[in-house]
């Protein structure tokens, strides 16, 4: 069985920095204004808008499901093409959701959520690698402090953006 899907993404601007396809950027998203699921799509739009596909990597089965409910339901005219792993087409999906540290959808953006962590040694395989983490959460910030020093530490180019009037301001 199968069925044709119409559908079309809208791109909103947000404040973003554009870099070098062969350059991994490495940066850290601090959400002070709002929750991972507001400032998530825009952000996976851009990236889809710009032809990359996008893992994004969580740490807890039911936080996945509830993101890709979200997903095709965020916005009244439209949704984010995407998937969760596990499924017979992984390799196609342009956002593949997922808990496991494979990149089955061959991502050149990764996305790591709710204290997801990912060897940095692999991070040459990513154009971009974001991590977000909760500036209401005095253990999240901790840890994203700690992941910082590490990038940064191995000699890994890392930007830091924070949430201020409703936009992303680069700190660092």
């Amino acid at each position: 069985y199968s069925r044709a899907v119409t559908f079309s993404v809208t791109v909103h601007h947000i404040t973003a920095t554009l870099y070098n396809k062969y350059t991994t950027r490495n940066q850290h998203h601090h959400l002070t204004e709002t929750p991972l699921e507001a400032a998530l799509p825009p952000l996976l739009e851009r990236s889809i808008a710009r032809g990359w596909s996008v893992r994004v990597r969580g740490t807890d089965r039911d936080r996945m499901n509830f993101l890709d409910r979200h997903l095709w339901t965020y916005r009244e005219n439209g949704f984010l093409p995407h998937g969760q792993a596990g499924g017979d087409h992984d390799a196609l999906q342009p956002v593949l959701l997922t808990d496991a540290d494979a990149n089955s959808n061959g991502a050149e953006v990764l996305m790591l959520i709710d204290g997801a962590m990912e060897d940095h040694g692999r991070f040459d395989t990513y154009e971009r690698v974001c991590v977000f983490f909760d500036g209401h959460d005095s253990a999240a910030t901790d840890a994203a402090r700690g992941h910082w020093k590490t990038i940064s530490g191995s000699g890994l180019a890392c930007k830091y953006w924070a949430q201020e009037g409703g936009r992303w301001v680069q700190k660092a």
